[in-house]
């Protein structure tokens, strides 16, 4: 019997997000890269890292897009497999994980560079190998602890980075036009070509910007924190990349700095020579080792959740899906941890930038591909918290640059990346193909919809259950639409089609539809498998563009009603089941999020241990409504003479001050329900049903609920 995974602790707040994007994005690309990339465009270094910025937004927004409707480990692999099928999760998966190695085990690398200034004795390649080390072990210990000491890092970084902007920019200003002038003519020695080709180079610079979305699953509020972080990461990054960058190539010599792996600390000793000794090179040396350890330590943190994810979806071993004592992916750390020394030891550092380039440019476009999928697939529940601008036109341009880009590269970069799209491949065709687990497939076979039995229903149940952990709130609050649905409570045996047919007619007169194509929408979910059950209770539900409003049929059966429901994913009913509760949902077709969340309510209500022994045992129309919303924005009173909700008896409700934000949504008097107004006057032994913002709810209960006995 298959087990849900472990899954892993929210814990990650908005500063941790942007400080994991920030971190991994502000090392080798600022304090080790602009040296290697004015040797191929001279002065127009600067433009190629703005240029490098923008290019990264089509992937920035459909990683955001993708992240916050799929929050969950292992990123860009999770995204594509869901997407476009296990193979390109295969191939994707490998890809970014290596990219993600190649970038970390550069910054590492460069991180060795700057503590020759401190530790001249040892190999840089040996104190690379020794941080890979120390920063496995930290990632061991927990995603938080090693969050907490990136919130360090990245402190110290921007921090020490904007004086270093501030005070050269003073330093330009002091050189005079002149002398700037000089320093950037000509602009382009190395013609445009060049400039494509650096442009290709940084844009590993920014790579590490969508690498937070590999830990989306322990992210706390993803739809908010994932896209607002890597926002404010990227300003910053542009910024300061461009302006540092600008100057360095103005207040360096071009032949000095086209050979320099220490660019910023040999720009700093040139403007900092008003600190005593040599402590602005010791600001810049520290500012470097803050910004390396960040993109190594957050580089570690984010490729381990790539073997994990694929572990618990069987295209890999499932052991390295195994979290260890402190909650993390021990396996995948280690392996990830001993890829990373195999490539400092045996690659030069242009090449592993090139290559770590030319991985991400490919996992980009295919990102940017994901979300054309995902959008015209149509899947209701695909509902992300942010959606990317100006699709598809974004999306296009984000599949087409990496092409140009990849190719600017050179032959070996290609020659690479074609490889590791063959490795996945043939790991696909000789692992994942054969093994029985492996039953998904991508969004992709939801777009043609004349591949019909190759559609993978599973995926939409996912993303429902993604939606359901998110907890979103609805935009018409659930509340409302419970108090003023319709109820059927029966004490003989009725058949599921017979009940449905009684359902649709309510809905139709509320929706002035036709009942005979509500329920043939209702029956025809429950033929195909599709209307969940779960805890007793059934869920049918249907979209159609005429409604304007959701509308509910609430249904109680105290002998129970017998659903037919599928047990093995193959969208056809093989089992019967009896259920005690039903509830009939008729929504609009747009938005389906509306729908999504609506069902995701009652279902989160319905798996609750109480739910059902309290539903049975009900005993009014008033009674079923409240155990169906029982929550915080939720209070039930009785306007009780002898009480402290006697002073409400003989007033309108216009005259009772309530908080702001409640309402009394229903009136239980004497059998009868009804929606109260303005002028009805309460009346003693009436039961109210209440709703609200929660702090309000929380005011009236304090105010007028009985004071707990004595003991």
């Amino acid at each position: 019997m298959s087990t849900e995974p472990a899954r892993l602790k929210k814990t990650l707040t908005l500063f941790d997000v942007y400080a994991i994007s920030t971190g991994a994005m502000f090392s080798s690309g600022f304090f080790l890269l602009p040296g290697l990339a004015t040797a191929k465009a001279g002065p127009a270094t600067v433009l190629a890292y703005f240029l490098a910025g923008v290019l990264i937004l089509p992937a920035m927004f459909s990683v955001a897009e993708l992240s916050t409707a799929m929050p969950r480990a292992g990123g860009a692999y999770y995204f594509l497999d869901r997407s476009l099928g296990p193979l390109a999760g295969t191939v994707g998966g490998l890809g970014t994980w290596l990219a993600l190695i190649l970038k970390s085990a550069f910054a590492l690398v460069g991180m060795g560079a700057y503590l020759v200034f401190f530790v001249e004795d040892i190999p840089i390649k040996a104190l690379a190998v020794g941080l890979t080390v120390a920063f496995a072990l930290l990632n061991i210990f927990g995603a938080k602890e090693t969050s907490g000491l990136q919130r360090v890092f990245v402190t110290i970084l921007v921090v020490v980075l904007s004086f270093f902007v501030v005070q050269g920019i003073g330093a330009v200003v002091d050189l005079g036009g002149a002398e700037v002038s000089r320093q950037f003519t000509p602009f382009l020695p190395f013609g445009a070509e060049g400039l494509l080709a650096t442009i290709g180079l940084v844009f590993v610079s920014y790579a590490g910007l969508t690498k937070v979305a590999s830990v989306a699953e322990e992210v706390q509020d993803p739809d908010r924190n994932l896209p607002l972080g890597m926002f404010l990461s990227l300003a910053t990054a542009t910024a300061i990349y461009c302006v540092g960058v600008f100057i360095m190539i103005a207040v360096l010599e071009p032949s000095e700095l086209r050979s320099d792996l220490t660019p910023v600390a040999t720009a700093a000793e040139a403007f900092f020579d008003w600190l005593p000794g040599r402590w602005g090179l010791l600001l810049i040396v520290i500012a470097a080792i803050a910004a390396f350890a960040s993109t190594g330590n957050a580089g570690i943190l984010a490729a381990s959740r790539y073997p994990l994810a694929m572990a618990r979806d069987h295209l890999v071993t499932p052991r390295l899906a195994t979290l260890g004592r402190f909650g993390t992916p021990v396996p995948a750390i280690v392996l990830t941890s001993v890829l990373m020394i195999f490539v400092i030891v045996a690659l030069d550092v242009e090449g592993i930038a090139k290559l770590a380039s030319a991985f991400q440019l490919l996992v980009f476009g295919l990102l940017n591909v994901a979300v054309i999928v995902m959008r015209e697939s149509r899947i209701p529940s695909y509902v992300p918290g942010y959606r990317s601008p100006l699709y598809p036109y974004v999306q296009i341009v984000g599949v087409v640059a990496p092409i140009f880009l990849i190719a600017e590269l050179g032959l070996l970069a290609i020659e690479l990346s074609l490889a590791v799209v063959l490795v996945g491949i043939a790991w696909y065709v000789r692992y994942v193909r054969p093994n029985a687990e492996v039953v998904r497939e991508g969004a992709i076979y939801h777009l043609f919809a004349r591949l019909g039995q190759r559609r993978y229903e599973g995926l939409d149940g996912e993303l429902r259950t993604i939606l359901k952990e998110k907890g979103l709130a609805d935009e018409t609050p659930f509340e409302h639409l419970v108090t003023r649905a319709a109820v059927v409570d029966l004490d003989e045996e009725r058949s599921f089609e017979d009940v449905a047919h009684d359902a649709a007619v309510l809905l139709a007169d509320r929706a002035r539809l036709s009942p005979a194509r509500i329920v043939q929408g209702f029956l025809d979910g429950s033929r195909t498998g599709s209307t969940p059950v779960s805890g007793g209770a059934a869920l049918p539900h249907l979209r159609l563009p005429e409604v304007d409003r959701p509308e509910l049929v609430m249904v109680r059966s105290r002998p129970g009603l017998v659903v037919s429901v599928d047990t093995t994913g193959d969208a056809r009913p093989d089992a019967d089941e009896r259920v005690y509760a039903a509830f009939f949902l008729l929504s609009p077709e747009e938005p389906p999020g509306r729908h999504l969340r609506t069902l995701a309510n009652i279902a989160s209500r319905i798996d609750e241990e109480p739910f059902l022994r309290e539903w049975r045992r009900a005993a009014t129309e008033q009674d079923l409504k409240e155990v169906l919303i029982q929550n915080d924005r939720y209070l039930g009173l009785t306007v009780d003479p002898a009480g402290p909700t006697a002073e409400l008896v003989g007033r309108a409700l216009k005259d009772v001050t309530l908080p702001p934000g409640v309402l009394v949504a229903l009136v239980h008097r004497e059998g009868q329900i009804a929606v109260p107004g303005g002028s009805t006057v309460l009346e003693a032994g009436d039961r109210l049903t209440v709703i609200g913002e929660a702090a309000g709810i929380r005011a009236l209960a304090d105010a007028y609920r009985p004071a707990p006995a004595a003991p």
